[in-house]
């Protein structure tokens, strides 16, 4: 009669665990080791790329040799990575004398122990054992994603779907920054996604992907930053008050930005005045829409032999404002590629500012509106035409330009056919 797996988490933080094999499966399997904290030993002559770049790293020690019975002095877990199964018996009996489990990834039966199949949210790990079977296993785990991923029900949020998940009692609340990406719902974080399913309280602008709200649970308050009152040289001090006060009584506060937090969306101002009082801050990074909308449209920032460097500027303000901190007449030196940012309204002056401190006419320009969307427009022109261009099609913000000869590098035909 066939004993069922006794499932276990295993605290490796400073234990000695030893893989052996330096092939695809180590390269799978290291990572997970290497978060749990062990202390890895890899014992393989060869190496995989990605196994390389641990080691340079210092994350774990390689011993460049086969495998040798000492090697598991000391060691709590022994992962055999290799598919000889001679060499893998030989770890198997030198890891039974020394009561260590023992995970074979060439053969299960004879192996000690069991890697499941993992599927991770947040602070939920899931771990399937499939009888043995690791196509079952794979499936159920599958399964069990999409679950979490579609973030219903009390499967997280207890069996009151009103109440606040993370308010500590008598506590302080945090705040996280979190970018939303350029535009399509889909291109959020995996962690921007799991922290809005999480949040009391979401803090959102208005290029904020309209379906994430549609998808936060009930009894979230939703504060629409984009329509806050006092006008526009309030707008940001509420926020930051908003924020502040939410957290202050225990909320859980998402504050929902476009892009990127940092890339001129004034996450910075937003930390510092929590930080200011005394809440804790999370940066949570997000695809940015000055890579994100060139890319949708088929133009890379930098291509070989084309552009080397690629320069990110705000347009909001006109180039000869004295607000300007833009020094528009060395970017119109650069070779490189110009995105500009909120630079719709100051096209033509933008412009004729590079075209007068030697930017060539010429110079290829794109102008991407409301990129990876359903509304999204690419119109392509050049730099002493794009302004007249954009005036005629009627193009609107948000817009992203990019000047430079990257917008010609492809053929935007031949990846239509591709």
């Amino acid at each position: 009669m066939s004993a069922n797996a006794y499932p276990l988490g295993l605290r490796l933080a400073g234990l000695r665990v030893v893989v052996v094999g330096g092939g695809t499966v180590a390269t799978r399997r290291v990572p997970a080791l290497l978060d749990a904290g062990a202390d890895v030993l890899l014992v393989a002559p060869d190496l995989t790329p990605a196994l390389r770049a641990h080691v340079d790293a210092g994350r774990l020690h390689w011993v460049p040799r086969r495998f040798a019975p000492d090697d598991l002095d000391g060691a709590w877990l022994v992962q055999v990575a290799i598919d000889d199964p001679v060499a893998a018996a030989e770890i198997s009996a030198a890891a039974e004398a020394r009561r260590i489990f023992c995970v074979r990834a060439d053969d299960r039966n004879a192996a000690t122990a069991w890697t499941p199949a993992v599927t991770r949210y947040g602070p939920v790990t899931v771990a399937v054992h499939g009888g043995g079977d690791p196509r079952r296993a794979v499936s159920v785990r599958d399964a069990i994603r999409t679950l979490l991923q579609a973030r219903t029900g009390t499967l997280l949020t207890g069996s009151d779907p009103q109440a606040p998940l993370n308010t500590p009692p008598g506590g302080t609340g945090q705040v996280f920054l979190v970018g939303s990406g350029p535009g399509d719902p889909e291109l959020i974080t995996l962690k921007g996604w799991r922290l809005l399913s999480e949040a009391d309280v979401v803090v959102a602008d208005r290029l904020v992907p309209g379906l994430l709200l549609d998808e936060l649970r009930t009894g979230v308050e939703l504060v629409d930053a984009s329509k806050i009152p006092y006008g526009p040289s309030r707008t940001q001090e509420e926020i930051n008050r908003i924020l502040v006060d939410r957290a202050l009584a225990g909320a859980f506060v998402v504050r929902l930005k476009g892009g990127d937090p940092y890339v001129f969306g004034r996450g910075g101002e937003e930390l510092l005045a929590c930080a200011a009082a005394g809440v804790p801050v999370t940066v949570v990074p997000g695809v940015t829409s000055s890579i994100a909308a060139p890319a949708a449209a088929g133009i890379p920032v930098t291509h070989r032999s084309v552009a080397h460097e690629f320069t990110v500027v705000s347009g909001h303000v006109a180039p000869d404002s004295p607000d300007s901190l833009v020094r528009w007449d060395a970017l119109a030196g650069l070779r490189g590629t110009l995105v500009i940012l909120m630079g719709l309204k100051n096209l033509r002056a933008i412009t004729s500012t590079l075209l007068a401190h030697g930017r060539t006419a010429g110079t290829p320009a794109a102008v991407v509106q409301e990129a990876t969307t359903g509304g999204e427009r690419v119109l392509r022109s050049t730099l002493g035409e794009v302004a007249d261009a954009v005036t005629a099609e009627g193009l609107r913000p948000p817009a992203v330009v990019v000047i430079g000869d990257v917008v010609a590098a492809l053929d935007p035909a031949g990846l239509a056919d591709s």
